[in-house]
This record gives C-alpha cells, structure tokens and sequence, in this order.
C-alpha cells in the first residue's frame, strides 16, 4: 500500500513513517496542505492519513479540494481536535474515518486497512507483466515460476512501475514515490536500483521487461506485444 502522510509535527510523521514501513507499506509525507494537495495531484496513493492542524491551508480545507477535483482516495483523519463538531465537519467534507490523538497503533493500521478497502479503483490480487508475477499482499515475484528475491526498495521500485505498466514515469515522479521526497536520494540512486532490477528481473530472460526511455523516465512493459 502507498500511503501519504499529511503531518506538519515531524516527529509524529517520522514515527507513523517509520511504523509503516516497518509493514512493508511505501510512504510519502507532506507537511503543510499545499504540498499535500501537490503531491495527491502528482501521484497516486492507496490511502491519506491527514492532520486537521496545518500551517497554511488546514486539513478541513485539504480534504474538501480534493474532494472537489474528483481525487477519491480514502481519506484517514488523525488529529488532536476530537469535538463532535470536528468530527461531524472532517466526515462531511469526505474524509472516510476520523481518528483521534493519543492512538494506538495496532488500531490505526486497522482503520488504514479498512479505508484503504474502500478506493474507488479496484486494484489486482497480482500485478502481472509477461511471465513476471508480484503479489503486494505476500511480497512475493516470480518470472516465469522462479522466484525473485528483492530487498524492501526493490519491491517498491517494481511494484511502483508495474502498477504503471506500459507508461512511461517520469524520473523524479519514481523518486519522489519510491523514496519519498524527504530522503537523501543521489542523483545516481534510481539508475542503480534500476540496474539491481534488471539484474533480477531481466538478465536471464530473451525479453527484457525494463526500459530506458532517454531523457524523461522508465517503463515495464511486454515488448512482444504489438504497440
């Protein structure tokens, strides 16, 4: 799940980072409102877990423009302001759960979970290209019945492109994505990721799943396919 965590208090969005991934869940944070609705309009997201408190354009106001533009990406509430009236206005303007702080975390992933169920794209069991099979669900890939072993970025990084398949993704719309954009990322980071992936993916295979697209980005597609 690719989760995006508008929190403008960074120790918290460290730790509900950290937690999540700890999952095996793919995370980007936002810190005020107008980065968050940046990053919702550039990327797609699983689920977006949303402080209310924001400096600038508050979460009441995030919710209700993404709302407005057609984005319905489950929407998590997790805020200190825990009124009847917050909550009734928080559910009103779209959001899909209100949560309040303190929390527990085991109850958190569970209304995540529970969210997240509820996006308005289904999404596949397994994403599949040609013979190379992944399941989000057991982070398990195979290609043509033998298993790939793949470190937690890897996974991401494939996953990330295999979602996209046939597209071409622009390279810091993958960085931003896989790495989140508050990581120190060296310009060389994602072609050497890449290459560990073609190591796995490609190297022993007739047809090679993924492309360099000079100058703007990669792509994961089956070549034998007619265009």
């Amino acid at each position: 799940m690719h989760v995006l965590i508008v929190e403008d208090e960074k120790k918290m969005a460290e730790l509900l980072k950290k937690g999540l991934e700890e999952e095996n869940h793919s995370v980007s944070v936002a810190f005020d409102g107008r980065e968050a609705l940046a990053m919702a309009e550039e990327l797609e997201y699983d689920a977006i877990v949303l402080d209310l408190m924001l400096p600038g354009i508050d979460g009441f106001e995030v919710a209700r423009r993404l709302r407005k533009g057609g984005n319905k990406t489950p929407i998590l509430v997790l805020t200190a302001r825990d009124t009847v009236p917050d909550v009734v206005k928080g559910l009103d303007i779209g959001a899909d759960d209100y949560m309040t702080k303190p929390f527990s975390f085991e109850e958190f992933l569970a209304r995540l979970r529970s969210v997240s169920r509820r996006g308005s794209v289904p999404r596949p069991t397994l994403l599949q290209v040609a013979d190379l099979v992944l399941n989000p669900a057991t982070h398990e890939a195979t290609r043509a019945g033998e298993e790939i072993s793949l470190s937690r970025t890897e996974f991401r990084l494939l996953e990330f492109l295999m979602r996209r398949a046939g597209r071409v993704v622009p390279r810091n719309t993958i960085v931003h994505s896989v790495w989140d954009s508050n990581d120190d990322v060296e310009e060389n980071t994602l072609d050497a990721f890449i290459s560990l992936l073609r190591n796995k993916v490609d190297r022993d295979h007739k047809v090679k799943l993924i492309q360099t697209v000079r100058g703007t980005g990669y792509t994961i597609r089956d070549t034998t396919k007619a265009s």
